[in-house]
């Protein structure tokens, strides 16, 4: 059953906030009993960033941002999170629900934290726990509630990019089986750390699938993801040899890592259907000019508009909301 809290309002709420709070940023919102964003705030505050024991100063500083629009609230304030904030680092640490797990059952692992003024919950992770191999996921559960109260009988491939990109098999609605791909984090590194920091030289890629770069990379990555290593020596080779440098070079590696990323993800799945492309924004468009180059169709699914819908059907699990919620 969900937590329950002897502060939970007893008239139904007009709006509660939703905090979707990651790697490498926080996204807060307040949301109407329909889901809709009435207010949103948002920052490069995510746990990557936020010292020990500094969450819940975070979050009190992102709220006083949402300011007019919490008007007319409770107190203690609903608010109902997910991602790394329930991570071991984060605020709480907040359980797994262990795959195969149905998605509607997502908020009824959820950890209630006090903190004064607030009657916070923290949405749980997914955890596969296998002898051959381990993964996690924080958020993308919560997006993938978010897709499937639009398609309650979803099955097949999705792929969610991210700093860690998941790519997640659904089975009418449940997730069965899924495996990070640390893309995100390995273009980081390799831009800052690597041998090819001389050939970036700080810059940062254009983010444009249709830029040369970009195309040159993941044609090569997508033929032979296997021959990753080898392709992004060439980057530093190019730079020595051609005097290929900067947001080209960026690009190059850009399309090298997603090629090869989304090449062995799909050498592995089954050609059954389209895949489901949960993102925004730049990823939005790479990974889909990634997916469809490998052969594949794409049935895009908006990260933000997920995210929110699968906070507001968590939140109607722990408080009463205002007519016009719909009976999901």
């Amino acid at each position: 059953m969900p937590p329950t809290s002897a502060a939970a309002p007893r008239s139904p709420l007009p709006a509660v906030v939703a905090v979707d709070w990651g790697t490498s940023s926080l996204r807060a919102w307040v949301l109407g009993p329909d889901g809709a964003p009435l207010a949103e705030t948002r920052s490069a505050e995510g746990m990557d960033v936020v010292a020990a024991g500094g969450f819940e100063a975070v979050l009190r500083a992102r709220l006083g941002e949402l300011g007019a629009a919490l008007d007319g609230l409770p107190r203690p304030l609903p608010v109902v999170l997910c991602g790394m904030v329930g991570a071991r680092q984060g605020w709480r640490e907040a359980g797994y629900l262990e795959v195969p797990v149905p998605l509607l059952e997502v908020a009824d692992g959820a950890t209630a934290v006090a903190a004064e003024g607030l009657d916070a919950r923290i949405l749980p992770g997914l955890a596969l726990r296998r002898p051959e191999r381990h993964d996690v996921m924080r958020g993308e559960e919560t997006q993938l509630l978010g897709l499937v109260l639009h398609e309650p009988e979803a099955s097949g491939l999705v792929c969610m990019p991210g700093t860690h990109c998941k790519w997640v098999r659904l089975a009418s609605g449940a997730v069965s089986d899924f495996t990070t791909v640390m893309t995100g984090e390995l273009f980081a590194l390799l831009s800052r750390d690597s041998i090819l920091r001389h050939t970036l030289a700080g810059a940062a890629a254009s983010g444009e699938p249709e830029a040369a770069g970009f195309r040159s990379g993941l044609a090569e990555g997508l033929a032979e993801p296997g021959l990753l290593g080898a392709r992004l020596f060439s980057i530093r080779a190019g730079h020595l040899l051609a005097g290929i440098e900067g947001t080209e070079a960026a690009d190059r590696l850009s399309g090298l890592l997603i090629g090869a990323e989304v090449g062995a993800a799909l050498a592995a799945a089954a050609p059954d259907g389209p895949i489901r492309l949960v993102a925004s924004g730049r990823l939005a468009r790479l990974y889909d000019a990634a997916i469809r180059a490998a052969g594949r169709e794409v049935r895009l699914v908006d990260a933000d508009d997920a995210v929110r819908s699968g906070l507001i059907h968590a939140a109607r699990r722990f408080w009463p909301l205002a007519e016009g919620d719909p009976a999901r």
